[in-house]
């Protein structure tokens, strides 16, 4: 359904997309992962045909972008990182707008009273937007992509300033979107991912470092036989109690929280050290609050792959 080939996007000097190629089948959800200026939305822009490629080529549904644009739109919904939405406009009257736009004139009221219940909104169709919260108008943002009922839907970070409820309930309305629907998402946050993809294509500084499942890059994060201990104990006889455990490699105490050590525990790989932890800190009487695979952050990620590759890692100057 999203077919693109060495796509390549220059502004001026500046290569914000370096030949980059992937495809997407059918009623998949396949998530674009990269930090802040990867080239994630400028990807995403050449495939709904906001921009030219400076090179390559990209087609949605069998229909290049470039050379037959009109069609290859009717299969779009686009839900961009800042959608224009008309404060003053109601729910119902915006979606009757685009609906029109989109061309599915003698049908419009059923298509919007869809994407209306579909994204949850049926009850607020009589609004203003600009009345609404900012989770209700990323409703009405969605609804504007599926109000034409297309075959791909591609979001550029739909979560992005949402509270943790919003964020919760979107992330609920894309998954029961999916299935019928093809869906290219993008974000810089690795929990999005894992929760809602099945594959995950990664960027960085425009380029297309790696592409793995969501069960792969979940292991990932997981990180390499490190393990986050947090428990109520003294400093050096809780480190020396932890050293003593079986398959322990290493400790390194991070630091307390709310008066909790934190302690990130190096295991071997092969060597599920949890139980063996919680047992050495339960018979001294220490209470555990926490024992769990330590994550990577973003930043940790990309220079695990990159390691793995063997590619040169950037400079701190380059990540910005």
């Amino acid at each position: 359904m999203i077919k693109a080939e060495h796509l390549t996007k220059d502004y001026g000097l500046n290569r914000a997309v370096d030949d980059v190629s992937f495809q997407i089948g059918k009623g998949e959800i396949v998530g674009l992962l990269g930090p802040n200026g990867s080239g994630k939305s400028t990807i995403m822009r050449m495939l709904t045909g906001f921009f030219t490629p400076t090179e390559g080529t990209c087609s949605i549904a069998g229909r290049d972008i470039r050379t037959d644009s009109l069609a290859a739109r009717t299969h779009v919904g686009y839900l961009p990182e800042r959608v224009a939405l008309y404060p003053d406009m109601s729910v119902r009257g915006y979606l009757s707008f685009v609906a029109r736009v989109r061309e599915v004139d003698g049908r419009v009221a059923s298509y919007v009273d869809d994407a209306l219940q579909r994204c949850g909104l049926t009850d607020v169709h009589r609004k203003r937007i600009g009345k609404l919260s900012r989770g209700y108008r990323q409703r009405v943002g969605i609804a504007q992509a599926i109000v034409h009922r297309p075959d791909v839907l591609i979001l550029d970070e739909p979560t992005v300033g949402l509270d943790p409820r919003q964020i919760v309930e979107i992330r609920s309305l894309i998954r029961h979107l999916a299935g019928g629907v093809t869906i290219l998402l993008s974000t810089h946050i690795l929990p999005e991912v894992s929760l809602l993809c099945r594959r995950v294509l990664i960027l960085d500084r425009g380029k297309l470092i790696a592409e793995d499942t969501a069960e792969g890059l979940a292991a990932k994060t997981a990180g390499r036989g490190e393990v986050t201990l947090e428990l109520e104990a003294p400093e050096d006889v809780a480190v020396l109690a932890i050293l003593a455990c079986k398959g322990v490699r290493g400790a390194e105490v991070d630091g307390r929280v709310d008066g909790r050590l934190r302690i990130t525990v190096r295991t071997d790989p092969a060597t599920d050290a949890k139980p063996e932890l919680v047992r050495a800190a339960v018979e001294k009487g220490w209470p555990v609050h926490e024992v769990s695979p330590k994550l990577l952050t973003l930043e940790d990620l990309f220079v695990e792959i990159l390691a793995d590759s063997g590619s040169e890692l950037p400079s701190a100057e380059e990540r910005g």
